[in-house]
């Protein structure tokens, strides 16, 4: 059985959120990540924590999953969605992207 998990680029999730829109903005970084580059407002649950922390997230919200490039957070979001988590997206380029076309002041690394 083959999950189709979406994706969403940096520019469409900064659009959405100027409009007002609430999703989860789940970080799945480590904590040496976060200190050296974040965005405001996010969820920080690192990648490996997740199986154990998965009952902390709303599977009733949409989900945007986030790490550095997209690697880490595409496999989290394919988690999520595995079980049960029907609104789970990827932010496609991560943090870089975000930094890249979003905004600029967050920090490259």
């Amino acid at each position: 059985m083959s999950i189709d998990i979406g994706e969403i680029s940096a520019v469409e999730l900064k659009e959405r959120l100027e409009r007002g829109e609430r999703p989860i903005i789940l970080d799945v970084r480590e904590p040496w990540e976060i200190e050296l580059a974040s965005v405001a407002g996010v969820t920080h649950i690192p990648m490996g924590d997740i199986p154990a922390r998965i009952s902390e997230l709303d599977d009733n919200r949409e989900i945007v999953v986030m790490c550095h490039h997209g690697v880490r957070s595409a496999q989290v979001a394919m988690y999520l969605a595995r079980n049960g988590f029907d609104r789970v997206s990827n932010l496609s380029g991560g943090i870089e992207a975000w930094s890249l076309c979003a905004d600029p002041s967050v920090p490259r690394y």
